[in-house]
């Protein structure tokens, strides 16, 4: 029997060998040189993180809690290697989207095959 740990464990490595990968830390690697952009994202994600746990505890998050991520993520725009790095972000979304799709999909087949069998009755 596979043991999917091990086969996650692989891909975990074969993912780091990916382009996309490779793309995502080098940008992410010359953001770091740009002490004022590499600051601002910092900024960015921190307050993204404190908000998702506010979400996370239940709380709600209004507007005025929003705006500070909102007025960040406008100064971002203007930042190439953040422009960048949002770029090889997006690659590399796909790239886990696709995974995540290959992976679900021997438990989407299960159910489909399910339904077809009572439908079949």
């Amino acid at each position: 029997m596979a043991n999917v740990y091990d086969s996650a464990n692989q891909v975990a490595a074969d993912l780091k060998q990916s382009q996309q990968f490779q793309d995502l830390k080098k940008s992410y690697d010359m953001l770091k040189l740009d002490t004022m952009g590499y600051a601002l994202f910092q900024q960015f994600q921190n307050l993204q993180m404190s908000l998702q746990q506010k979400q996370m505890a239940g709380q709600e998050v209004s507007e005025q809690d929003v705006q500070p991520l909102q007025d960040l993520s406008a100064k971002m725009q203007n930042i190439d290697a953040i422009k960048d790095l949002m770029a090889k972000e997006q690659a590399m979304s796909t790239v886990m989207d696709d995974l995540n799709r290959i992976i679900s999909a021997p438990i989407a087949e299960l159910y489909q095959s399910a339904d077809q069998q009572s439908d079949a009755k």
